[in-house]
């Protein structure tokens, strides 16, 4: 555990091409997305709290705090950094690590590459990638390490209309931090290979099945 970062779970967007609602409550081999990345990311930080707008209540059970965006048009997961930002600096912390809800594969390693990669490239912010078959090494900007110290010049980026994470990371330098696909699994980012992209996010209903199926066949 890096207990000097705080986590932040992202779970705020609306869902749309899952069919609505909250992707972070679907069950994947019998628990829900946000109990497999409790469980995979909690070893890694000192304290975690979930991005989500709505009423907090449905997420009761999880025993974590709830903060949802401060824009009230939901601009996207940068609105989510920003109040992971602004929650760690209640708590007097100086550092976050992000992850997406709807991504339990990723990294038990996650937080400690992300730290060593901007340390080593003298950054405030790193990012996760991974190779995909077709298109190279593609950044995850979902996972993310993010100082406390950066989130007014958030603030105003977001109040300025800024929504892409990583325009807003790069304006800053961001450092990248590399991941191999994991080993086993039948399928990967593009549908075929041996392995499979710890990154694997579940967007569609049909993700959710492959994902059922990667389970089945390797329990990362």
């Amino acid at each position: 555990m890096t207990a000097d970062i705080l986590g932040v779970i992202l779970a705020g967007g609306r869902a749309t091409r899952m069919g609505g609602g909250d992707k972070a409550l679907l069950t994947l081999g019998g628990r829900s997305l946000i109990d497999r990345v409790i469980e995979r990311f909690g070893p890694q930080v000192g304290a975690m709290m979930l991005n989500a707008n709505g009423d907090p209540a449905r997420f009761a059970a999880y025993d974590l705090a709830v903060r949802g965006d401060e824009a009230p048009d939901r601009p996207g997961p940068l609105a989510g950094v920003l109040a992971g930002l602004d929650w760690a600096a209640e708590r007097g912390g100086d550092s976050i690590v992000t992850v997406a809800a709807d991504t339990p594969f990723f990294p038990r390693d996650l937080v400690v590459r992300l730290q060593d990669a901007a340390r080593g490239a003298g950054a405030p912010i790193a990012l996760a990638a991974s190779p995909d078959p077709v298109k190279g090494m593609m950044r995850h900007p979902t996972f993310g390490l993010w100082p406390v110290a950066l989130r007014e010049d958030l603030r105003c980026a977001l109040a300025g209309g800024v929504r892409k994470i990583a325009a807003w990371a790069d304006a800053h330098g961001a450092a990248t931090a590399p991941f191999a696909w994991a080993e086993g699994g039948v399928f990967g980012a593009s549908g075929g290979g041996a392995g499979f992209d710890p990154f694997y996010n579940l967007n569609t209903p049909d993700d959710l099945a492959r994902g059922d199926a990667l389970l089945r066949s390797f329990e990362p």
